[in-house]
Order: structure tokens, then C-alpha cells, then sequence
């Protein structure tokens, strides 16, 4: 099993165990995720949902190309794009307030991954980045769309997502992307910040996040992400990702 999911008291963990692979989304993940989702979306004892990496290397990494950059069309990407962008969505709007342990790097889908969260406590050795334009194409599961609905400035958000570059936490601090920064232990980190507002029954935190995600929904923030989903699956098809990948796949070997 690559993925662990753990209830603690009030509090739901998953964490993505593979890091000899940095802790990449493959399709296991992406059923662990679901796994997860189901079991605490209508469970009105769950405080918090936190979502983490095994290790300090990395939160999550993102896709795992081994098991994705066989797709050669538009449609094939589309089928997982499209699955991503449904489990992050409903990550989003869970009835419960999520967090993103970041203990790691945190890049390409990993960054999506963190963004679908409602607070991002991230280590200060970690760095993130919106990193799939190295590859040529955009994010792919609605890590966009949400990081321009929950962020602001917006020049600043444009250049994250279209520079492809990665950054400290500390930079990721200032433009409002991590909550928190913290250094040594994360489960301590965790503790320190949620200890507060585990002093408040979840029934309040759970008003406030039905408050948050009211206008995503009037909205057709699903919609959107899938859109998202559609245009990555139209430049995955191109030549520049098929080379980029190959370029990126031999330079690991």
C-alpha cells in the first residue's frame, strides 16, 4: 500500500507513502484519495482532514510520469486530468476545514494537491512551484483555478504559475500561499496550530467552511477546474511535451 489513511480523536490523516518516488500521485494515490474522501465526507465527527507526505523530501511531487506520460491524445490525458480535478474539488469543498502538512517539496500536481487545501503549513527547508510549464503544458487537476479564487495578488499568482520556477517557503509566505512556516518537527508544527481552533466545537469550523465554498459552488467552480482539466489534455497531446518529458525522463534515468 502506497497511501495511509488514519482518524486520530477528530482529526483524519492521509498520507501519500512513496517516497522513494517523492512521493508522486500515481493511480493508487488517486484511489487512496478517493478512499479517503468517501470515508469522511458525511462523518460529522471529523474536526479537521490533513493530507501529508512520507518522509521530509517531499509532500508530493506531483504526477508520476512512469505511470502518465504513455498518454499520446488529448481524450487519454483527459480521462486522469479530469479525475484529478474531481478529487481536488471535492478535497476543496469537504464540509471540514483541510490541511496541507507540507513537509517537502510540494511541486507541479503536488502544488495543485496543496493548493485544493483550506491552510498549507509548510517546513522551511520545503519548496513549491507550479512547475508543469517545464513540460509544456499548464496544471491539469484545477490547481489554477483554485489558486486564483483563494489568492490574491493576481500579477504575483500569474507569474507563480507561469514562470514554472520553484520557491522557498518563505517566498511562498509573502505571496500568501503557505499559512505557516515552521521549523523542526511537522506533527508538533500541526499541533501548535490547530490547538486553538480544536478548542472550538467543529460545528463552527464547519459553518465558516459551508461559508467559504457557498460562492465556489454558485459559481461552477467544478466547471471550471475540469476546463482547466481540458486545456493541459490539449497541449499534453503536443509535440513539445512529448519531447519535454522524454528529455525529463532521460535526464533521471
Amino acid at each position: 500500500m502506497s497511501y495511509s489513511i488514519v482518524i486520530d480523536q477528530s482529526i483524519a490523516y492521509f498520507t501519500i507513502e512513496r517516497p522513494a518516488m517523492r512521493n508522486a500521485v500515481n493511480y493508487e494515490i488517486m484511489e487512496g484519495l478517493e478512499k479517503f474522501l468517501e470515508q469522511i465526507q458525511d462523518d460529522p465527527e471529523i474536526s479537521f482532514a490533513v493530507i501529508t507526505g512520507e518522509g521530509e523530501l517531499a509532500f508530493c511531487s506531483g504526477g508520476d510520469l512512469s505511470d502518465f506520460h504513455g498518454f499520446q491524445t488529448a481524450e487519454e490525458a483527459f480521462t486522469m486530468l479530469s479525475r484529478g480535478a474531481s478529487i481536488l474539488y471535492r478535497i476543496a469543498t469537504l464540509p471540514m476545514p483541510t490541511i496541507a502538512l507540507v513537509n517537502g517539496a510540494a511541486v507541479g500536481g503536488g502544488c495543485e494537491l496543496a493548493t485544493a487545501c483550506d491552510y498549507r503549513l509548510m517546513a522551511t527547508h520545503a519548496k513549491a512551484g507550479f512547475i508543469q510549464g517545464t513540460l509544456a503544458i499548464t496544471s491539469g487537476w484545477g490547481g489554477a483555478v483554485l489558486l486564483f479564487e483563494k489568492n490574491a495578488p493576481h500579477d504575483q499568482l500569474l507569474q507563480l504559475t507561469s514562470r514554472a520556477s520553484v520557491y522557498s517557503a518563505m517566498e511562498m509566505k509573502d505571496l500568501g500561499w503557505a499559512t505557516e512556516v515552521y521549523d523542526g518537527d511537522a506533527q508538533s508544527a500541526l499541533e501548535k496550530f490547530l490547538a486553538p481552533m480544536l478548542n472550538i466545537h467543529r460545528n463552527v469550523h464547519r459553518a465558516y467552511k459551508s461559508i467559504a465554498t457557498r460562492k465556489w459552488k454558485a459559481h461552477d467552480l467544478e466547471q471550471a477546474m475540469q476546463e482547466e482539466a481540458r486545456v493541459c489534455s490539449v497541449l499534453w497531446e503536443s509535440d513539445a511535451h512529448h519531447e519535454a518529458v522524454q528529455r525529463f525522463l532521460t535526464k533521471t534515468k
